[in-house]
């Protein structure tokens, strides 16, 4: 950030007060995705090493078939809170509509690539001969749910905009509810084991993408927009989040790249990779909410040309960054021993599994600083400073990581380049935030 006087006691209150009312309710939506992910895990875990080991291999492509369009969400965000913040609602819910347009658009070209290429994508990453059928069961299964899950992240960035994340936290609850039921039933009580679940989720998935869909349609009728499909606003909205998709893009060969490693380290060590990553992306989910909250104000703050609220705001997520990574830190250490019985009675999986839980734990504040800063400049739209840097880091960790096999260290080595990665992001993003040069004023950028 730019250097400036300390915050007065009463703005940073009021900061306070706000980064909370949005971030809270973003949480519970947030952990939707990883919570999906560790109740399939949890479930699947105990069909057997080879069932979770699949799934680690099938969830990392799914999640990255699903998160490279995470620009729906984010890149929607930002605009529709900028035109809040100049006092255009209607234009605001009309930009949202476009990329709920454009989300079915590209759900459905995922579908159509993802069925045929499935048992080449799996064989692909590694998978063993063992794990390899169950992972091409589950994403066949589950490719059937991306546009709903497409659908879900625009419409979740349009009620962000908006300054909602409450209507997001109810839908993500009921949908962890109802996912977490229906993999129980399909898996033990239908007998359909690995492909119970998957079905399981994509069912809940759809759920939330019909609830997310009436509240739009109702906010549109509310305020005069049309929901149409308009040819040049989609365009605009695929415009937009290109360079967030060369960010998420480049992030998610990062994840690739480590799973693809875990995988040919062997079946325990994908199983036990698949554990850490999945509280991995609880806890990125859960600072990411921080992000969230300063996506929405970030925007609202430069479409209403109020620079100095935005420079203020950062620097409080900053500080609100830091404090609960380190929080998180801690509850990592403390409850490693509950944690992991959760997913494997495995004690090898066990084993592999702890030291990169504490790997996890000494990154937290890292993260905590990463994933503030990254949304900061989300919400002001300045994503082709966040696509080089991304670029950057990619060309850096890929090198690392591929060596681990060679080098050893394991799972642990692995993690500890994880870390690096995160810390390569940390300094790109402060150097960024510092200069001042992400803050442009207007209710478009």
């Amino acid at each position: 950030m730019t250097q400036a006087p300390a915050i007065p006691q009463a703005t940073r209150r009021r900061h306070d007060r706000e980064i909370v009312a949005l971030a809270l309710p973003a949480f519970g939506a947030l952990v939707a995705e990883p919570l999906f992910l560790m109740a399939d895990s949890a479930i699947v875990g105990h069909l057997g090493t080879a069932q979770l080991a699949g799934l680690g291999v099938a969830s990392a492509l799914l999640t990255t078939a699903v998160s490279v369009f995470v620009f729906l969400a984010y890149a929607t965000t930002a605009a529709v809170a900028r035109r809040v913040g100049a006092g255009d609602v209607q234009a605001a819910i009309r930009q949202g509509v476009d990329g709920i347009w454009l989300a079915l658009l590209l759900g459905g070209a995922v579908i159509a690539l993802v069925l045929p290429l499935a048992p080449g994508i799996v064989d692909l990453l590694g998978a063993s001969a063992t794990a390899a059928p169950h992972a091409t069961t589950y994403l066949r299964i589950s490719a059937l749910g991306i546009p709903a899950m497409l659908v879900v992240l625009a419409a979740t960035g349009v009620l962000r905009g908006l300054q909602d994340t409450k209507t997001p936290l109810y839908v993500a609850v009921a949908g962890f509810v109802a996912n977490a039921g229906l993999n129980a039933g399909l898996v033990y009580g239908a007998g359909l084991g690995i492909a119970g679940s998957a079905w399981g989720t994509v069912i809940a998935q759809c759920g939330m993408a019909a609830v997310y869909l009436y509240v739009v349609v109702r906010g549109a009728r509310r305020h005069g927009a049309s929901l149409r499909p308009d040819a040049v606003g989609i365009r605009a909205s695929a415009h937009a989040g290109g360079p967030l998709l060369v960010r998420t893009l480049s992030l998610r060969a990062i994840l690739m790249i480590a799973t693809a490693v875990a995988a040919r380290l062997g079946d325990a060590d994908i199983a036990a990779h698949q554990i850490v990553l999945s509280l991995w992306s609880l806890l990125a989910f859960a600072l990411d909410a921080i992000a969230i909250a300063g996506q929405a104000i970030i925007g609202r703050c430069l479409g209403a040309n109020d620079a100095q609220g935005a420079r203020e705001a950062c620097r409080r997520m900053v500080q609100w960054g830091i404090a609960t990574g380190v929080v998180l830190g801690l509850l990592v250490v403390a409850a490693r021993p509950l944690f992991l019985p959760l997913f494997t009675s495995d004690s090898v999986v066990k084993d592999t599994a702890l030291p990169a839980l504490l790997m996890v734990a000494l990154s937290q504040p890292i993260c905590g600083i990463v994933f503030v800063l990254d949304g900061v400049l989300m919400g002001a739209g300045d994503g082709p400073y966040l696509a080089w840097a991304m670029v950057i880091t990619l060309a850096v960790f890929s090198p690392v990581a591929l060596l681990v096999p060679t080098l050893g260290g394991g799972l642990t080595a692995l993690w500890a380049a994880m870390t690096l990665m995160m810390t390569i992001r940390m300094l790109t993003l402060w150097l960024r935030a510092r200069s001042g040069r992400w803050i442009v004023t207007g209710a478009t950028r």
